[in-house]
């Protein structure tokens, strides 16, 4: 058995909201492709909203730019991650148009 690797060429999409010349909010796109389709998948990650800026809408308005970046790149589907003890993110995405979708397993180097 020989297992080969190619290289494919991924890029990611920085996010970020500023109040005032400070971030308060960020997120990326990685925007992958594999064989199964011609266009890539996106892979929203990292979305983050600094302590005293959570529950102003600032998270939906980064994820909203997010999945509009994505529809325009022409993505066939956009997941995200979250723990799941992250309830209200859990409604926040739910609110935006995912759905629950399987499991997420993790291995920590």
């Amino acid at each position: 058995m020989v297992i080969k690797q190619n290289e494919n060429i991924s890029r990611s999409i920085r996010f970020s909201l500023e109040e005032e010349g400070v971030e308060v909010a960020r997120a990326f796109l990685y925007l992958i492709k594999n064989d199964l389709h011609a266009e890539p998948y996106g892979l929203l990650e990292d979305v983050f909203v600094q302590g005293e800026f959570q529950g102003q809408g600032y998270g939906s308005k980064l994820v909203k730019e997010v999945i509009e970046t994505a529809q325009t790149e022409g993505c066939y589907k956009l997941i995200c991650t979250s723990r799941l003890k992250k309830i209200k993110v859990h409604a926040l995405y739910e609110r935006l148009g995912f759905d629950k979708h399987g499991l997420e397993f993790r291995m920590d180097f």
